[in-house]
């Protein structure tokens, strides 16, 4: 290899905190949206549900069913203790779609709830960005230890975190296209495979879409660390202040 064939100190530079940025938004996106373990977590119940319905159409049966495999699964974690905030999130899913259904009577209501949850996710997605605070920058803002600061002090973050916020609500929008027509022409099972379906590869391509902004982006402003900074910063001005006075 010659001189000219070896990258340059910038290069390496820059390819090193491409590396660390994508690693660093990578571990982001896990806190925040439960990785694989938690996006499972979210489809199994609503599978159990519409297997038990699909086989003998009880509704109390299969409600309770889901019900309950959801609290285990919250249990596990509370067990293993793991962060259960994704998997309470699923639970408090479920029980309004029991809820529901068992209101009215009606199975197809079990998928209500969340399908309402999905639509109003969607316009929030796309009128905080349009308002100029992406509902994303909000959610990861301080997973990344950066808060509000990408707002005001990194304009190219902002611009990626909209990005990010544009393509969670058009994939959430697409979503809710396929499924409210669904919910009333077809019947439950129908609703329920095609659901479940449609729970993971929207999530998954999102997600995808918002590393690929971000990991592209100027790198988060770490407040944290900035305020920390300047405590120390006063400690020791006092500190002299201080010295000086006894001299």
């Amino acid at each position: 290899m010659t001189s000219l064939d070896k990258p340059t100190k910038q290069e390496q530079d820059h390819d090193g905190h491409g590396h660390q940025s994508r690693a660093v938004t990578e571990a982001a996106l896990f806190e925040a949206f439960g990785g694989i373990r938690g996006t499972v977590e979210t489809v199994l119940p609503g599978l159990l549900f519409v297997t038990i319905f699909t086989i003998n159409k009880d509704l109390h049966l299969s409600a309770i069913a889901a019900l309950g495999l959801s609290l285990l699964l919250v249990a596990v974690r509370l067990i293993r203790r793991d962060t259960v905030k994704h998997a309470f999130s699923g639970v408090f899913g479920v029980a309004f779609g029991v809820v529901f259904a068992m209101m009215t009577g009606n199975a197809k209501d079990f998928y209500l709830p969340g399908m309402l949850y999905t639509l109003g996710l969607a316009l929030a997605y796309i009128i905080t960005t349009l308002a100029g605070v992406p509902l994303i920058g909000l959610i990861l803002g301080p997973v990344f230890k950066e808060n509000l600061s990408w707002r005001t002090r990194n304009p190219g973050r902002k611009k990626a975190y909209a990005k990010a916020s544009w393509a969670w609500g058009l994939i959430l929008l697409a979503k809710c296209a396929i499924l409210f027509p669904l919910y009333w022409w077809a019947d439950t099972t129908q609703l329920g495979w095609v659901l479940v379906t449609l729970k993971i590869p929207p999530f998954l391509l999102a997600v995808y879409l918002t590393w690929v902004f971000l990991a592209k982006a100027p790198p988060p402003i770490d407040v944290f660390a900035e305020m920390e900074a300047q405590e120390r910063e006063e400690e020791a001005r006092k500190e002299a202040a201080a010295r000086d006075g006894e001299a």
